[in-house]
């Protein structure tokens, strides 16, 4: 059987370093070439010494992508934007872990995918416990009056809240017929101290070292509160849902959004 031919955008950063370790350990797949704009033209040696791979400042300088199958993108919103434009029109499937994308971006994609035979599959979390924790936000909003959401990430991370935090506020609010009420202090001492605010649910991120991603709702009720929380302790937590995107995306054109619709969630 052939093996999936895997472009990483991004190769050199944390994520792309964690997906090419786990692309070179998956027994379906092989990595011909990565992307990075901080990478100069040449090669790159594998981390299972199984060779090299060629690697390059963008995508459209990269000459391991004419022969791919598939790319997997961790940049940002306008890298990923880009990617995704580049492969749709050379029907080529892309997963990307990017957040930062707009309503706007999303609906542009929407239409890409659905020109062009590719598949396109987006989720602001590919950690499976990310997407069972939205699925039960999700079943448990409608029986609670608040809720208050924290996510702490590490000290680098460029965007807050987290692309998963709104997410996460979405699936809260998709399961309610209205808002959630929150509490607005008469006297509030420091500015932003109840956090922002999406649909009444209050969102605190906080941003330091020795952390990788946690995310917790709470829900309150008259004389009762429910908490669900998910910590990633590695970038190991995301790999296995990388490969169930990569794989799922390869067999099904068009767009898909959220790893929970490949979980049957």
């Amino acid at each position: 059987m052939s093996k999936t031919k895997v472009v990483i955008n991004g190769i050199l950063g944390k994520m792309g370093q964690e997906v090419l370790n786990t692309i070179c350990s998956e027994p379906n797949l092989v990595p011909t070439g990565g992307s990075d704009y901080t990478a100069q033209q040449g090669e790159l040696s594998l981390p299972d010494n199984s060779g090299k791979i060629p690697v390059s400042s963008s995508l459209e300088s990269l000459s391991g992508f004419e022969n791919s199958d598939i790319v997997v993108d961790f940049t940002n919103a306008s890298g990923a934007l880009s990617a995704i434009r580049m492969c749709c029109s050379s029907g080529k499937s892309i997963v990307v872990g990017s957040t930062g994308m707009t309503e706007k971006d999303i609906d542009e994609v929407k239409i890409l995918a659905g020109k062009s035979k590719s598949g396109v599959f987006i989720a602001p979390n590919f950690a499976i416990g990310m997407a069972v924790m939205m699925h039960l936000t999700k079943v448990a909003s409608r029986f609670f009056k608040y809720a208050d959401l924290t996510e702490i990430h590490h000290e680098a991370k460029i965007d807050a809240p987290s692309g998963t935090a709104i997410a996460i506020a979405q699936a809260a609010a998709s399961g309610r017929s209205d808002d959630f009420d929150s509490n607005i202090p008469e006297k509030q001492t420091i500015a932003g101290t109840r956090g922002g605010l999406h649909q009444g649910i209050n969102i605190h991120s906080a941003r330091m070292p020795g952390r990788v991603a946690h995310h917790e709702i709470v829900f309150g009720e008259l004389g009762q509160t429910l908490s669900i929380r998910h910590d990633s302790i590695n970038r190991q937590s995301f790999m296995p849902g990388v490969v169930m995107a990569i794989n799922h995306v390869t067999k099904n054109p068009g767009l898909t959004i959220g790893l929970e619709n490949i979980l049957g969630l």
